[in-house]
């Protein structure tokens, strides 16, 4: 079913998500359906509502909660009307978040009674049971508005990135921001080292390994080591380098559902695993150090970043001899300047110290990461043109 959903139904579903307190509501006489459902539920967290019509517009209505206590048709955050029940609500005021469930739908008449109930999808189980799961867990998890997904790779190596990746993450959890910093580059020596917290409890990469479907946004955030005011995704010190694909589009996906920031500093190379990364950011930076050489390299690596993001854009870190200035390189990579990082004199040495990057205000480095986000950070939380 196509989604139509005016800004008056949006605010509806919001206050009734509240005062349901994420918990859907289940429509179904049918015993087998309702089995279904209940586990489907109970794969996404949810304690649902159990009735046999709709609250206040039919007979027969009865708790599976056992509670007793009557929830609103237009107070639940989510309803799954059971095929064998949608002629029943025909009369219930139209609102959204509304789901026709069934498990043989093969009646063309179904479509009809999506129609007549105002039902957003029409999902068959058991075809549709990830879906249905997925629309459950973004009710729990009061799913909104996604994270702003920054990556950060190097043109070339030793261009900077995992600094430069650190310090943006930092700089938004200062700034008040949900911030997720995630380590993609397995051969990178570990974030939660540059950030001094190599021994801090919580996840790693290799603990996800195993990830198949969908990662609890609020569990994945909760795991994960807090260093600096922020979550850090990091790999450990042991010898496995590889994470699935599919792993990493789960964790990254998940990171992403909670909203703020999530940073991601990238390997150079762009295998099926990064390439799932890739395809999630809503913006990469790649970081060139002023080198002639470091340049031409760059345009191998933009290449096939290229090929799966689809937004790049160049931050050139100090300036380049023989006449180049920063729009010059950007140019010569034909990407957008995402602005010049002058060398910090001194960073590498704070660092070793224990100071993460960024952690000095008035650096160039921090000074930089903060008009990044001024720019990039708005009230819709999108990125600039």
């Amino acid at each position: 079913m196509a989604r139509s959903k005016s800004c008056e139904s949006r605010s509806g579903e919001s206050a009734g998500a509240e005062a349901a307190g994420g918990r859907p509501l289940i429509i179904t006489e049918d015993p087998l359906l309702l089995d279904d459902l209940l586990r489907l539920c109970a794969a996404a967290g949810a304690e649902p509502h159990v009735y046999h019509a709709v609250p206040g517009h039919g007979a027969g209505s009865g708790g599976g909660n056992g509670s007793g206590v009557a929830v609103g048709w237009e107070s639940a955050p989510l309803v799954l009307v059971g095929d064998d029940a949608a002629r029943r609500v025909r009369g219930a005021p139209r609102r959204g978040g509304v789901l026709l469930v069934g498990r043989e739908l093969d009646d063309p008449l179904v479509w009809q009674r999506a129609v007549e109930i105002g039902a957003e999808e029409v999902l068959r189980l058991p075809d549709a049971e990830s879906r249905l799961v997925d629309r459950i867990a973004d009710v729990v998890e009061g799913a909104g508005r996604p994270a702003l997904a920054v990556g950060v790779i190097g043109g070339s190596g030793g261009a900077g990135a995992s600094t430069l990746a650190c310090a943006l993450a930092l700089r938004a959890a200062r700034a008040g921001e949900r911030t997720i910093l995630i380590d993609g580059d397995p051969l990178g020596g570990g974030m939660d080292v540059l950030l001094g917290g190599e021994a801090a409890e919580g996840l790693r990469w290799p603990d996800f390994a195993g990830s198949r479907g969908r990662v609890g946004a609020g569990a994945l955030e909760e795991s994960l080591p807090e260093l600096h005011a922020m979550r850090v995704l990091s790999w450990d010190r042991g010898d496995r380098v590889v994470v699935p694909p599919a792993a990493m589009r789960s964790v990254v996906a998940a990171a992403r559902r909670r909203g703020g920031v999530v940073v991601v500093d990238l390997p150079r190379r762009v295998d099926e695993a990064v390439a799932e990364v890739l395809a999630q950011l809503d913006l990469v930076l790649m970081v060139v150090p002023g080198e002639l050489r470091a340049v031409a390299a760059a345009g191998r690596v933009a290449a096939g970043v290229r090929m799966v993001a689809r937004d790049v854009r160049v931050v050139v870190r100090g300036r380049c001899p023989g006449g180049l200035d920063a729009e010059a390189v950007a140019g010569l990579l034909g990407a957008p300047l995402a602005g010049e990082v002058p060398v910090e004199v001194g960073l590498p040495g704070r660092v070793a110290e224990g100071e993460p990057p960024g952690g000095q205000g008035r650096g160039a480095l921090a000074r930089f990461c903060d008009g990044f986000w001024q720019r990039v950070l708005g009230p819709a939380q999108g990125v600039a043109a």
